[in-house]
């Protein structure tokens, strides 16, 4: 039986493994959806950086806000119903021919709960004026987006694995059937 719109094939018991579309879970996500997110987040923190390099401070805390709010949609709300995860379901991916593999939801959701820390003690640390930290930290949020982007090297997801073999956090179990 086919998957619904809302579901995505998956077979896998390892976090972020690439699984093979056979069963139904709405655990599995195409690798290409956070990648997409983060090109557009790296584009928001390049223009954040740029921002704060020219002295307009209330527009780059503005866009840091709303950085890390978009960051913490993704990592409460999961990565597939962040807005950037629905605008890639609804309107890219139709585009594009199905993915040759599909990759768990935690380690990407659980990176955007890295971003939401880095962003957000960007704007507290401002907010108690500490001197280019808008800069640094859109910085370091743009480095990941980028390289998350462009050479599909998550370092959230890689923190999230090693974490997984440490112990520290239980890995998800997908669902095979």
């Amino acid at each position: 039986m086919p998957a619904s719109p809302d579901e995505t094939p998956a077979v896998s018991s390892a976090p972020s493994a690439p699984v093979a579309p056979t069963a139904v879970t709405p655990k599995a996500i195409d690798p290409r959806g956070p990648r997409f997110g983060a090109g557009i987040t790296a584009v928001l923190l390049l223009i954040v950086v740029f921002l704060g390099l020219a002295g307009l401070t209330t527009a780059a805390f503005v866009l840091l806000l709303l950085a890390a709010a978009l960051f913490a949609w993704g990592a409460f709300a999961g990565i597939q119903r962040h807005p950037y995860g629905l605008l890639f379901k609804r309107v890219v991916r139709p585009r594009l021919a199905p993915p040759a593999e599909l990759e768990d939801a935690a380690p990407p959701t659980f990176a955007q709960g890295i971003g939401l820390v880095v962003t957000g003690l960007g704007v507290i640390l401002h907010l108690f004026g500490v001197p280019y930290i808008l800069v640094i930290a859109a910085a370091l949020a743009f480095i990941a987006a980028f390289l998350n982007s462009v050479f599909g090297y998550c370092i959230g997801c890689q923190i999230f694995l090693l974490l997984v073999r440490a112990g520290v956090i239980r890995p998800h179990r997908a669902v095979i059937g």
